[in-house]
Parts: C-alpha cells; sequence; structure tokens
C-alpha cells in the first residue's frame, strides 16, 4: 500500500517535489515509465487475497491512466500539410552521417540537424545538396531548406558558444522563423547548465516577433520535465497536438524518453511521428504543420 502510495504520488504530484539538486527533472525524464510498477503492485496485491492492497494498486493506475492515457489514445488531426519537417542529433560518433541524414531528409521541407562533427558535416552536405539548395551551418548544428534561407545567424544558446541557429525561410505560405539548437545535456545532479540553456532558449523565443515560428532541435528536456515549461506554452508541441504514443527518440535501439522536440507557433500540427535513423544514437522526431488561418497565415 505504501509503495502504491508513493508511486501514484510521484506520478500525479511530482512538480510538488523539490529539485533535489537536478534529479526530480531526470525522473520527470522518465516518469511515463513509472506505469511498469502499476502491474507488479497489482499482481502483488492479488496474491494477498486482500481488498485493500488491490484498491491501494489501482491509485497509481488510475493516475497513470489520466496522464497518459490520451496520448495512447489521440489520432492525428491530419488534412493537408504547408510544411513537412524533421530534427535529428545526427551523432558524434556516427560513421555514415550522409545515409543517416538522406534516410531522414526523405523530401521534407525542412531538416533540422544538430551534432554533426566537421568529417560529418562534409558528408551530409554531399548527401542533401542536390535536394536542398539552401542551407546554413553554425558549428555543430544546421538547417536544409528545400525553400530559400532569406537570412540566418548564429545565436548562443547559453553556452558560450554558439550552438544554435536563427534562419528566416521564404516558405510558399508565408516566412517562417526557424531555430535549430542543442542545449546542453541533463544528468542526475547535474542539470543547471541544461537549465541556464533552456532559460535562454525561452528568452529567445520570447523576444522573437515572428508571425510564424519553428523550434527543432536536441532541447534534452522531455515533455514530462517541469523546466520544460518555460517553452510549451508559449509554443506548442507537434508530438502532443499530433502524434500518437510518446514519441519518444532516445536511445534509439530502445528509447525511453523524449529529447528531441518540434516545438511552433502560429502554425498547426496535421501529424507527428518518430522515425528511425540508422547509424545515429537518437531517432528522428517529424512533423507536419499547416498555416494556422487564426494567426492570419
Amino acid at each position: 500500500m505504501v509503495v502504491a502510495g508513493v508511486v501514484a504520488l510521484l506520478l500525479g504530484g511530482h512538480r510538488l517535489f523539490p529539485d533535489l539538486g537536478g534529479v526530480m527533472p531526470v525522473v520527470e525524464s522518465l516518469l511515463p515509465w513509472l506505469g511498469a510498477a502499476v502491474p507488479v503492485l497489482l499482481l502483488a496485491a492479488c496474491c494477498t487475497r486482500c481488498w485493500r492492497p488491490m484498491a491501494a494498486s489501482l491509485v497509481p493506475a488510475a493516475v497513470w491512466g489520466v496522464m497518459f492515457g490520451p496520448a495512447l489514445l489521440r489520432s492525428p488531426p491530419g488534412g493537408p500539410s504547408d510544411l513537412s519537417v524533421a530534427t535529428l542529433n545526427v551523432g558524434a560518433s556516427n560513421g555514415r552521417p550522409g545515409a543517416t541524414v538522406r534516410a531522414v531528409a526523405g523530401g521534407r521541407d525542412l531538416v533540422g540537424l544538430q551534432e554533426m562533427t566537421r568529417p560529418a558535416l562534409r558528408k551530409v552536405r554531399a548527401a542533401l545538396g542536390a535536394d536542398y539548395p539552401s542551407s546554413y551551418t553554425v558549428g555543430t548544428v544546421g538547417l536544409w531548406s528545400r525553400h530559400p534561407i532569406a537570412s540566418a545567424r548564429p545565436i548562443d544558446v547559453g553556452l558560450g558558444w554558439d550552438r544554435g541557429l536563427r534562419a528566416v525561410v521564404r516558405a510558399p505560405g508565408g516566412d517562417v522563423t526557424v531555430y535549430v539548437m542543442h542545449l546542453a545535456s541533463a544528468r542526475p545532479g547535474h542539470t543547471v547548465r541544461r537549465d541556464q540553456t533552456l532559460d535562454a532558449a525561452r528568452r529567445l523565443v520570447e523576444g522573437d516577433r515572428s508571425e510564424h515560428l519553428l523550434l527543432l532541435g536536441d532541447l534534452n528536456t522531455a515533455t514530462t520535465d517541469r523546466r520544460r515549461s518555460g517553452l510549451v506554452p508559449p509554443l506548442e508541441d507537434a508530438q502532443l497536438e499530433a502524434g500518437t504514443g510518446f514519441g519518444f527518440t532516445w536511445p534509439a535501439g530502445f528509447p525511453i524518453t523524449r529529447p528531441d522536440h518540434i516545438l511552433y507557433r502560429g502554425l498547426a500540427a496535421t501529424e507527428a511521428s518518430v522515425e528511425p535513423a540508422p547509424g545515429s544514437d537518437h531517432r528522428a522526431a517529424t512533423a507536419g504543420l499547416r498555416y494556422d488561418p487564426v494567426s492570419g497565415g
């Protein structure tokens, strides 16, 4: 009964717990996996043949269902898309980055990439150049576009060096401001720098007056991480609005969390998914978007 209460409390009241030196945000990144305790608790309760443990074990089951059930039952809105986008952490140890990005690009309008080494960047340019006439790279991140990039510049996401970019893409439906970012990593007890980069990303988005805005990248923060609340809202999350399931992207072999995101403003998601990226330790996040008539696009 006590264990069932603790699981239910962690699920439903995780934001009430203190940061604990960066431990809780990491726990929150794995929050959906607490549901794995539910069948164990139910089985143990059934073995007691006592109604009280059985009733207690149903509490975390109900809390988990309320929190995560909609993600499993959600259906994509569907309909036509004006833009198809993808974001991927290519992986510094990827031995075949060209093949990886070709598999992910698949003719999409915009592809945001992170963690590209210099040798990898040359291979990526060769792989995408013919189909993506416009591109912009800075450091280890880059954007490839089938539509003209009107302007672009590097941005510092709070690391002291440029690991992000801002570009204005002249898409057929109207200009779209696209940010590609790779924020600092987060580990148990070591989230301060990641939190600083999240704050920097939030300030950049809040200060940007663009009508149509996209944020693509490895943000090193999960959908359930309390620190992401400064970005969503005001931005919307393509996976939450138009994806099915949890959309986990890392690690590629058996994903357990989602550090890779497609966030937007002034657009509407029609579909979102996760796709394999052979050679990378991440999977790619993808989405279809249309101009939102409410915003005047």
